[in-house]
C-alpha cells in the first residue's frame, strides 16, 4: 500500500536538519518497512555551488549522498512508527559501495530512492540510488540508526 505523500512540513517534523543542510523537498511516495521515494529541488542559490565549482557549478557527491541518507531516515522514522521529539537524532552510520554517474546542476530535480533491505540491531541498511530524469546519477548501501533522546 502506497502511502500518502509528505510535504516539507511534515518533512520538518520527522527530521532534526534544518537549512542550509535540509535536502529533502517532498515526500513522493513510501511504503512502510520497504521503500521511498523523494525529491530534492537543485537551485543555484544552494550554499555550495559558489565554491563548487564556479562558472560550472556542480552538486558535491557527498551531499548527494547525505540527501539519500535523509530520505532513508525519513523511511526509518516512518516505519518504526516512531515520532520524534527535539532530542531526537538520526546518525548514518555506514555507506558502501558509493559510485557516481553524472553530475547534476542547478534546475536538475534529483529523485531519492531507498529501498530497505534489513534492520538489525537497530541499523537500517538500504540501497539506495538518485535519478535525474530516467537517468542515475549516484547510488549507495547506506546504513543509519535512530537514536532517542536522553
Amino acid at each position: 500500500m502506497t502511502e500518502a505523500q509528505l510535504d516539507i512540513h511534515a518533512i520538518l517534523r520527522l527530521l532534526p536538519h534544518r537549512y542550509p543542510f535540509m535536502l529533502v523537498d517532498r515526500v513522493l511516495e513510501w511504503h512502510s518497512g520497504e521503500s521511498i521515494r523523494a525529491l530534492k529541488n537543485v537551485t543555484y542559490d544552494e550554499p555550495f555551488f559558489p565554491g563548487h565549482f564556479p562558472g560550472r557549478p556542480v552538486m558535491p557527491g557527498v551531499i548527494i549522498i547525505e540527501a539519500l541518507a535523509q530520505a532513508a531516515g525519513i523511511l526509518t522514522f516512518l516505519s518504526s512508527d516512531t515520532v520524534p521529539h527535539e532530542d531526537s537524532r538520526f546518525y548514518f552510520v555506514g555507506i558502501d559501495n558509493a559510485r557516481f554517474r553524472k553530475p547534476v546542476e542547478p534546475g536538475d530535480q534529483l529523485i531519492l530512492e531507498a529501498n530497505l533491505d534489513r534492520c538489525l540491531r537497530g541499523i537500517w541498511r538500504f540501497s539506495t540510488s538518485a535519478r535525474v530524469g530516467a537517468g542515475e546519477v549516484a547510488h549507495a548501501q547506506i546504513m543509519v540508526t535512530p537514536e532517542a533522546g536522553r
